[in-house]
């Protein structure tokens, strides 16, 4: 940690975007650009984190302004290949991956997923394979081609959260219906379903504080990266 170095937190409208601004002087990303986002509210967001800083700054409770940072270093410069790297997330969705039929995960999973897989085809114009088991199938290269071009109508800020979202889900689906999601609690929804087989098994076999732990703060990662995309959106 080290020492608050600033008194005021403002918000300045700048050319392409908004800035925060610690006693007037805006600042910057880890990689020392301009730390310009999308949208009001974002920026709002970002200034409440350091508002919120005691006498000393807890990098670990700057989550957006990392976020940020991010989109802004990485993404920006380098967006097709993550829109690429989260096709592949694709091939292997944890949404289309089921037990065995005579299992009772199976009819659980039928339950909870199907209507979502189902919805997220039919908003998307894609149909997706279902495998039961681990052996890798294939999905159509018609569905992925959607998919990696609606990767690529999202700014970089979207994006990051977007792939933030994914890699914790394990599940492209899930990240994208959560970004497209009308009510604010479908975000909770999604994720809680995209946990059902940890759920299966606490059930079945008794519950780890550490293992809740770390899920609970899965979750809270996930919904963070969600509202993050979806105020650069505006």
């Amino acid at each position: 940690m080290i020492r608050r170095f600033y008194k005021d937190v403002t918000l300045g409208a700048q050319p392409g975007g908004w800035q925060v601004l610690l006693d007037g002087r805006g600042v910057k990303t880890v990689g020392g650009a301009v730390q310009l986002v999308p949208t009001r509210a974002l920026g709002e967001a970002l200034a409440a984190e350091w508002a919120r800083q005691g006498e000393k700054i807890d990098p670990a409770s700057l989550p957006l302004r990392d976020l940020a940072d991010y989109a802004i270093d990485i993404v920006t410069p380098g967006a097709a290949a993550i829109a690429q790297g989260l096709v592949a997330y694709a091939e292997t969705d944890t949404l289309c991956y089921r037990a065995d039929p005579d299992e009772p995960l199976y009819a659980r999973q039928m339950d909870v997923w199907e209507p979502l897989l189902s919805a997220f085809e039919a908003a998307h114009g894609i149909a997706l394979v279902r495998v039961s088991g681990v052996l890798h199938r294939p999905q159509p290269a018609p569905a992925l081609a959607v998919l990696h071009q609606r990767l690529l109508t999202l700014d970089p800020f979207a994006l990051a959260g977007v792939e933030a979202m994914t890699k914790l889900a394990a599940s492209l689906v899930t990240a994208l219906a959560a970004l497209d999601a009308a009510h604010e609690d479908e975000p909770r929804a999604l994720w809680q379903a995209v946990c059902l087989e940890e759920e299966w098994q606490a059930d079945l076999w008794g519950r780890d504080w550490e293992a809740e732990e770390r899920r609970a703060r899965r979750e809270a990662d996930f919904l963070r990266a969600c509202a993050f995309a979806k105020m650069a959106q505006g």
